[in-house]
């Protein structure tokens, strides 16, 4: 069990930023939280944080491991609390964060077969952009795409999102079809608009590497579901998600481009708090969303 102890103080140390502030939350004195940070490291040997005397910081190794320690600390205690919890019923008001375009489209759907299911708990689903400070407003859990910026939140990859530029047919007949990434240059291309405080770049791999490239077109727009109607009206190129265009792809509205040249997939991840106890209910929603989202079929 010495493992298992050193990886739940490795993800409390990194949780709560100091050795200290991990020690009076286990009640065991500092040097006992450094030793089983030495230990692990030695085990390993790589350096899993740079520690002064006044910051504690992951190396980059340790920002590796840490996804997948809390990972196995999580399911961890999702199995005890399953066996603790025997037949209990889920219960209690659920509220959950997602982004809203995403929310509506693939968080929003599966509320009702979730409630049906667990008829003892009610949900608040909060569908915004912005991202929101989940202790302070009281919120559960949130869904988050993309990379998750440093926090003490836990995470749980519940899924996948790839990229993909797409353009309606009509506009490919009238402009052609771009062949190589330089071909963006005497395109039409529909991008977020500065505001949008977002990537500006659309990421492309190109010879083994992750590349952005920055295009430009006659129209933009903050809201990334108005490109999406632009794009459909055939007025330029759009790089957008494949859970906003994989239907219209299908159907034959767009036409994916440049496919070769398509980045890896990001995360589609759900965050909660730092909780030793999840409670019941929001572990069965997150588990309902992952289970969703892995199916081979829910994408097509």
């Amino acid at each position: 069990m010495p493992r298992l102890r050193q990886i739940e103080t490795f993800v409390a140390v990194a949780a709560k930023g100091s050795l200290s502030a991990a020690a009076q939350a286990e009640g065991v004195a500092p040097a006992v939280i450094g030793r089983r940070l030495d230990a692990l490291e030695e085990r390993l040997g790589v350096k899993l944080f740079v520690r002064t005397t006044r910051k504690l910081t992951l190396t980059f190794e340790g920002s590796a491991f840490l996804e997948d320690c809390q990972r196995i600390v999580n399911d961890l205690h999702n199995a005890e609390a399953s066996v603790s919890a025997g037949g209990v019923k889920a219960s209690g008001h659920l509220r959950v964060s997602a982004p809203a375009g995403f929310g509506r489209k693939h968080v929003a759907p599966l509320v009702p077969a979730f409630a049906s299911a667990h008829p003892d708990v009610s949900l608040t689903l909060d569908l915004s952009d912005r991202l929101v400070d989940l202790v302070n407003e009281g919120f559960d859990c949130a869904v988050r795409l993309g990379e998750l910026p440093d926090s003490s939140l836990v995470s749980l990859r519940l899924g996948e999102n790839r990229r993909v530029c797409v353009a309606a047919p009509g506009y490919l007949e009238r402009h052609g079809m771009p062949e190589t990434l330089t071909d963006l240059a005497r395109h039409n291309c529909l991008a977020l608009g500065a505001s949008a405080n977002q990537q500006r770049g659309w990421t492309f791999q190109e010879e083994g590497k992750v590349v952005s490239i920055k295009v430009s077109g006659t129209m933009e727009c903050s809201d990334g579901a108005v490109l999406h109607e632009w794009c459909l009206a055939g007025h330029g190129l759009a790089w957008r998600s494949w859970w906003e265009v994989g239907d219209d792809i299908a159907a034959g509205r767009l036409n994916a481009v440049l496919e070769r040249y398509c980045a890896p997939p990001i995360g589609i991840h759900a965050v909660f708090p730092q909780r030793r106890h999840l409670p019941l209910r929001v572990r069965l929603f997150l588990d309902f969303l992952k289970h969703t989202y892995e199916r081979p079929d829910y994408w097509q």
